[in-house]
C-alpha cells in the first residue's frame, strides 16, 4: 500500500482518525471530480480559484488564458496547493454544535511547470475535457492553432498529499440521545438531468451516445 509520508505540510491535525495518506484513496477522490481549488498569493493577498483539472498518474493538469494571473503567479513561485472536495451528506444532530457533513476531500502540495509543446498541450486538454465528460474529445472539432497559442497549460506534480473523509452518522452527546429531537443523515449526490441541446443544428441532432451514457449513469 503506497502512502505519502507525513510531514508538517500534509499532516492532518484535527480529526486525525479521518485522515488518509494512501495514494490510491487520494487518487480516487481526484478521479471522482473535475473541479479543484488552486491557491496562490497575489499582491500579498491569499486567493483560491476554482479550476477544471485532470489527473494522470502523479500529475494534475490545469489550464487557462495566457494572461491568467493565477497561473502566472504559481509558475513564478514554482509551487502551489490544490484541494478537491465532494459533499456526500448532511449530518443533522440533536445539537446545533454537533451538526456536520459527510465528505471526501484531498489536499495536494507540489511543484508546477508550464507545458509548452503543442502536442503535449493538446493531449492534456483532451484529458481535461474527458475528465469532465468521458469520451467527449473525439466528437469535437480540431483545436485551432490560435486557440492553442492563447492557452496556458500547467503541470502540477504531487509531491505530497493527504485526504480527510467523514462517512458516518450522528455523534451526539450521550445524554442527548433520549431527547425528542429528530437526528440523522441526508445523503447528498450530484445528478445529471437530461441534456439540453444548444440552438441551431444540435436541436435537430440525436444526443451522442457517450453523453446519454453519462446521463443514465448519473441521473
Amino acid at each position: 500500500m503506497k502512502t505519502y509520508p507525513q510531514s508538517k505540510t500534509n499532516r492532518v491535525k484535527r480529526g486525525q482518525n479521518r485522515a488518509s495518506y494512501n495514494v490510491e484513496t487520494i487518487n480516487n477522490i481526484l478521479d471522482a471530480g473535475f473541479l479543484c481549488n488552486v491557491g496562490y498569493i497575489y499582491d500579498n493577498y491569499p486567493i483560491s480559484i476554482p479550476m477544471a483539472y485532470a489527473r494522470k498518474e502523479d500529475k494534475v493538469y490545469i489550464h487557462g488564458s495566457t494572461g491568467n494571473r493565477m497561473l502566472q503567479g504559481i509558475l513564478q513561485s514554482d509551487k502551489t496547493s490544490i484541494s478537491v472536495n465532494h459533499l456526500d451528506g448532511l449530518v443533522l444532530a440533536r445539537s446545533g454544535l454537533h451538526h456536520s457533513v459527510n465528505y471526501r476531500s484531498a489536499t495536494l502540495f507540489g511543484t508546477v511547470i508550464e507545458i509548452k509543446n503543442d502536442v503535449d498541450k493538446t493531449e492534456i486538454l483532451k484529458l481535461i475535457v474527458n475528465q469532465m465528460m468521458p469520451n467527449h474529445w473525439q466528437s469535437l472539432r480540431p483545436m485551432l492553432q490560435k486557440e492553442l497559442d492563447r492557452t496556458l497549460v500547467v503541470e502540477f506534480t504531487i509531491d505530497t498529499a493527504s485526504a480527510k473523509i467523514r462517512a458516518e452518522g450522528v455523534n451526539d452527546e450521550p445524554e442527548d440521545y433520549n431527547l425528542d429531537v429528530w437526528a440523522g443523515v441526508i445523503p447528498i449526490k450530484q445528478v445529471a438531468e437530461y441534456p439540453i441541446a444548444d440552438k441551431g443544428k444540435p436541436e435537430k441532432m440525436e444526443v451522442p451516445k457517450h453523453i446519454l451514457d453519462y446521463y443514465k449513469a448519473n441521473q
